[in-house]
């Protein structure tokens, strides 16, 4: 197999001897420059698998490169060396178009990370193919919809998944901004690394610190062993931070500081943690209000959104409406395994001309209740039930017995979670008492048989018998 080949720029000697020696050591070969007009002539003239290059020539600027780069080569991946503490210029290289960027004094742990994720985007990591092109049509496959927004947006997914910049995804509830930052993940280097969600308007105050960067055995009453936090799980991969603009302040000044020196230290420690992690995070909340209103660092936003993605509503469209209904649909008939319903005309304009406040989520929700509530395989416009969807969301309500029969809800326990306990007994309930026959069982609860049938899929009690009507 052909060895990879590195472009290094720099106008100090000690510096391209250092990431030239580096690089060669990982197997790479490598031509140097000590200019940007000498780069420029090789870029022009050879076909390079990354770049890197100082911000600070003699002869110009590293962002003259990285511009040169990305219309001469666009597929090449081009890394930034800063001086200690430029973030600032950082991540203006990043908004550029820089693959990702490497401070002074040079990390080479960091380095030799930043060269793996590189070469894996060009197919050439530990000698293995990215199938990159392969992935990349899954943007085509889930982000599903011919609408102007959706293009726009899908050409977007593309593009900064070849990047390491931190990305900011804007978008309503439901819209799928999480979908979108997995579909980042595993079109890009990483994808072989883990991908971790983690909400943070669910974690307690008291515990961010913890789940963030671990902690060690009694660092704190009940730390009964060590632990380690999300940025450590998801080191070599992908932490995406959903509803960002809930962290209270005292943690937006940790998490700024975990992502701009790349290290972490879990509470009770006195050791400091390398970590490799791309950040992608997410809110609902305008985060420029947010700021402008003192609930959110600046300096922080400032840094997440190097990159900004915008999730449409589902009411802006058009007809991606209704081939996101077909396929709803056709998932739901598969797990199932009934026929594929079909929408009347009357459904479909009904769908069209909803304003969806709840999103894709909503119109996934108005969709299953749906089915449940069609006697066969056509869905009418009746049984979307669309003016009672923005008050439910779409989904059913649950099975409740008589108040004076209902359990008490435990301490702490969510109403949701409580909800759907008593819902599963009362299910549970009916079904002991007709020797599991479904149908018998659904008459006693008040439902058609196909809405038990649902509600015994959503909370895992379908044993995947079926049995007639």
């Amino acid at each position: 197999m052909a060895r990879s080949l590195a472009l290094v720029v720099d106008d100090e000697p000690d510096i391209r001897e250092l990431v030239s020696l580096t690089l060669s050591r990982m197997g790479i070969d490598v031509t140097a420059a000590a200019s940007l007009a000498e780069a420029r002539r090789h870029i022009d003239t050879r076909d390079f698998d990354l770049c890197f290059t100082d911000m600070q020539l003699g002869d110009g600027n590293g962002l003259e490169l990285v511009r040169h780069v990305q219309r001469q080569c666009p597929g090449t991946p081009i890394a930034v060396i800063t001086a200690f503490g430029s973030m600032e210029t950082a991540i203006t290289a990043l908004k550029e178009g820089a693959f990702d960027f490497v401070s002074k004094p040079v990390d080479l742990q960091r380095l030799r990370d930043l060269v793996q994720h590189a070469l894996r985007l060009r197919g050439q990591g530990n000698g293995k193919p990215a199938g990159r092109e392969e992935r990349a049509d899954d943007a085509q496959d889930e982000l599903i919809g011919e609408s102007a927004p959706m293009q726009k947006l899908r050409a977007q997914v593309r593009k900064v998944a070849r990047s390491q910049a931190p990305v900011y995804i804007s978008g309503e509830s439901g819209s799928g901004k999480e979908m979108v930052a997995r579909l980042i993940h595993r079109i890009g280097p990483r994808a072989d690394g883990a991908f971790i969600p983690v909400n943070c308007g669910a974690i307690p105050s008291e515990l961010m610190e913890s789940e963030f960067f671990g902690h060690r055995k009694g660092s704190f009453t009940g730390a009964s062993s060590d632990r380690e936090g999300l940025f450590q799980a998801a080191s070599g991969g992908t932490l995406f931070l959903d509803e960002i603009a809930d962290l209270p302040i005292s943690m937006q000044v940790k998490l700024l500081r975990a992502i701009q020196e790349k290290s972490v230290r879990a509470i009770g420690s006195e050791k400091e943690v390398k970590v490799d992690v791309r950040i992608l995070s997410a809110t609902h909340k305008d985060l420029q209000k947010e700021v402008e209103a003192g609930r959110f660092r600046q300096d922080l936003f400032y840094r997440i959104n190097v990159i900004q993605l915008d999730v449409p509503p589902l009411r802006d469209r058009g007809d991606d409406i209704l081939l996101l209904a077909e396929r709803f649909l056709l998932q739901l008939a598969r797990e199932w395994h009934v026929e594929t319903p079909r929408l009347t005309a009357a459904a479909r304009q009904a769908l069209r001309q909803y304003r969806f406040p709840g999103n894709v989520r909503e119109l996934e929700n108005i969709l299953e209740r749906a089915v449940t509530l069609a006697d066969d395989s056509v869905i009418d416009s009746a049984h979307l039930r669309l003016d009672e969807a923005s008050s439910t969301d779409g989904n059913l309500p649950p099975v409740l017995p008589p108040e004076g029969e209902r359990p008490q809800q435990l301490p702490g326990e969510a109403l949701e979670d409580y909800l759907q306990r008593i819902e599963k007994e009362m299910i549970l309930r009916a079904l002991n008492e007709t020797r599991w026959n479904r149908t018998a069982a659904a008459k006693r609860l008040g439902m058609t048989f196909r809405s038990l049938r649902y509600r015994l899929q959503k909370l895992g009690l379908d044993s995947g018998s079926e049995e007639a009507d």
